[in-house]
């Protein structure tokens, strides 16, 4: 039977011959196939050939094809008994501002064929935009403030729709991951630079998942993800940004940041830094942990940064 610890257990004979396709198989797709390649045939997506020896060397059956080429996806039809979709949407500046092509390209190209038994979606807690503190269930109903939070929406929206034909579809909503040993995965980079946080009144609530976290919950939804269902993917800490950035901060033997006025911040800080500082959540994880019986290996973020040590950081710098 499966375990908290290895989602997919001892695998029976049946599960011997699933195959899995990992559609945006960057860090956390990796921390994900690590736990399948040998349990079942992992193929990953890629549309740059330079990656592909590389996913090889993990075990993983690299595919060329490319989310903005639908023509690229139609060999994807009929091949995957279960998908985890983890790329991201275009950018502002490609194509409709409030779509994600690159979802309803996949879900075309799965739909030529046989189609898949499970697909999980990778989404946002941005879909929820400014809660004001509030704590936020999977029934909440979303309302995205920026163009990239629409645009997940619009993916969602996508995937609920093939979860009619038949495809058990799971959506991960997903808030900040962080990692010691994930690219730019801590903020130690931000701290150096000093760049500023709210004043403590003014701060909003932020949550986080560690990627090893997150790569096992993925693969736990892939089988025990119920059809339709929402789960968010958050750790159990319950910490404001500028609360997160000090224990970082301290964790590394770093200078703690500056805390400004929130009226100061909009005058001195970019756009994309803003919108981040302008939503205020907590995410509920009781789904998480009793529908797909995830554990937590990193609960809090404090656990999650321990490898962080000032004698570490000091080798990194």
């Amino acid at each position: 039977m499966p375990s908290n610890q290895t989602p997919l257990g001892a695998l029976p004979s049946r599960f011997r011959k699933e195959r899995v396709l990992i559609i945006g198989c960057g860090d956390v797709g990796q921390r994900a196939a690590k736990q399948l390649v040998g349990r079942t045939r992992v193929v990953a997506l890629t549309s740059s050939p330079e990656k592909a020896a590389g996913l090889r060397t993990q075990g993983i059956t690299p595919v060329q094809g490319n989310l903005d080429d639908a023509s690229s996806l139609q060999r994807l039809s009929g091949w995957a008994t279960r998908v985890l979709h983890l790329a991201p949407p275009p950018s502002d500046r490609v194509g409709e501002w409030s779509t994600d092509s690159r979802t309803l390209n996949l879900v075309r190209g799965l739909k030529k064929r046989t189609l898949p038994q499970a697909l999980v979606y990778g989404s946002t807690s941005g879909v929820y935009g400014d809660c004001q503190g509030e704590w936020v269930s999977e029934s909440r109903p979303v309302h995205p403030h920026t163009p990239r939070a629409v645009r997940r929406v619009d993916a969602e929206n996508t995937i609920r729709f093939l979860g009619r034909t038949g495809v058990r579809s799971t959506i991960l909503r997903i808030p900040g991951i962080y990692a010691p040993n994930r690219p730019n995965g801590t903020p130690r980079e931000r701290l150096i630079k000093g760049t500023p946080v709210l004043l403590s009144e003014d701060d909003v609530y932020t949550n986080h998942i560690h990627s090893d976290d997150l790569g096992r919950a993925c693969v736990a939804a892939l089988w025990r993800g119920k059809p339709q269902r929402v789960f968010h993917v958050s750790d159990d800490s319950q910490m404001k940004m500028g609360d997160y950035f000090d224990l970082a901060a301290d964790i590394m033997g770093l200078k703690r940041p500056p805390r400004v006025p929130r009226s100061q911040a909009q005058e001195s800080l970019p756009l994309m830094l803003l919108s981040f500082m302008s939503e205020s959540r907590r995410l509920s994880n009781h789904r998480l942990k009793k529908e797909l019986r995830v554990q937590l290996h990193y609960p809090t973020i404090s656990q999650g940064l321990h490898e962080l040590s000032p004698s570490v950081c000091a080798v990194l710098k």
